[in-house]
C-alpha cells in the first residue's frame, strides 16, 4: 500500500538546514495498522505529511499503491491532534463537509452523514455545534468524518492525547472497530507506548532527529483485540518491555 524508499527530509531554517529524516525505508501492506514512536521533534509528523504529499522527500520516494505520490494524496484520511471542526458548522454538517466538496446531492449527503454518526455513537447530537460537545464526541465525529470520506489509507497524528486515559480506551476500541469494519490501512504517530502496542500490528521505533528507523517491532496478538485485557497478558507485557529497552536510549539524558 505504502513504499517508503531511502527517504531523506530536510528543511530550511534561514542558513540553517535541519534533517528531519535520514534513510527512512518502509514498506506498510493493505490493511495494516503501523505505530510510528519515537522523542518529539524526531519527523514523526514530517513522515505523515509526506504520504499524504503535503512534503516533497528531499531524497528518495514516497509510492502510494504503485505510484510515486507527486501531490496532495486525496486517497488518505488525516487526523490530528485538534479536532478542526468547522465552528459554525454542526455535528451533521461538519461530518459531510467532505461529501459536499465532491457535489454529493445534499439529501444524500446528509443520510450517509447520519449513518456514520450512528455508528461512532454520538447519534442525537446531530445539530449540535462543535463548542457543545465534549473533548471525546469531537474525537468521534472527526473519526465519523474521516470514514464517510472513504480513504483507503488512515493517517492518524496523535489524535488522542489530550483524552483522558478511559475515553482514550474507549476510542482505541472504537478506532480498531472502524478500521476493520472498513478495511483500512492505518498509519498514526504516538508517544505512549501502551497505545502503540495496543493498536498496532507492527510498531517502528524511531531515533531522535533526523528520524531513522532504530526498531522494527511484529505485534504479533491476535484480532479482535480487547483493548483493556489485553494489557494485562504476559504477551503483552514482552513485547512492550522489548520496544521501551530500545525507546529508553532515545531519551537518555547523555544523548540531550
Amino acid at each position: 500500500m505504502i513504499q517508503i524508499r531511502h527517504v531523506y527530509k530536510n528543511f530550511r531554517r534561514g542558513d540553517s538546514v535541519v534533517e528531519a529524516l535520514r534513510d527512512f525505508d518502509l514498506t506498510i501492506k493493505q490493511g495494516e495498522i503501523v505505530a510510528v514512536i519515537g522523542p518529539s521533534g524526531c519527523g514523526k509528523s514530517t513522515l505523515l505529511n509526506m504520504i499524504a504529499g503535503l512534503y516533497n522527500p528531499s531524497k528518495g520516494r514516497v509510492i502510494y499503491k504503485g505510484s510515486p505520490i507527486t501531490d496532495v494524496n486525496t486517497d488518505v484520511g488525516y487526523m490530528t491532534q485538534k479536532d478542526n471542526l468547522l465552528p459554525w458548522r454542526n455535528v451533521r454538517d461538519n461530518i459531510a463537509f467532505p461529501l459536499e466538496l465532491a457535489g454529493v446531492a445534499k439529501a444524500e449527503r446528509e443520510a450517509r452523514a447520519d449513518a456514520a454518526i450512528k455508528q461512532v455513537g454520538i447519534d442525537g447530537f446531530e445539530t449540535r455545534f462543535p463548542n457543545e460537545l465534549s473533548g471525546g464526541m469531537r474525537k468521534r465525529a472527526c473519526l465519523a468524518r474521516m470514514m464517510l470520506y472513504g480513504a483507503h489509507t488512515a493517517l492518524l497524528d496523535e489524535p488522542f492525547a489530550a483524552l483522558d486515559a478511559q475515553l482514550k480506551l474507549a476510542m482505541h476500541d472504537l478506532l480498531l472497530r472502524l478500521a476493520a469494519d472498513n478495511g483500512q490501512t492505518v498509519v498514526f504517530v504516538t508517544h505512549d507506548l501502551m497505545e502503540a502496542v495496543t493498536l498496532a500490528d507492527r510498531v517502528i521505533v524511531c531515533t531522535r532527529r533526523p528520524a531513522m528507523i532504530a526498531l522494527e517491532q511484529e505485534i504479533p496478538l491476535s484480532r479482535p483485540r480487547d483493548v483493556l485485557n489485553v494489557r494485562f497478558t504476559n504477551e503483552f507485557k514482552d513485547l512492550y518491555d522489548a520496544l521501551w529497552e530500545r525507546l529508553r536510549l532515545e531519551y537518555q539524558e547523555d544523548r540531550v
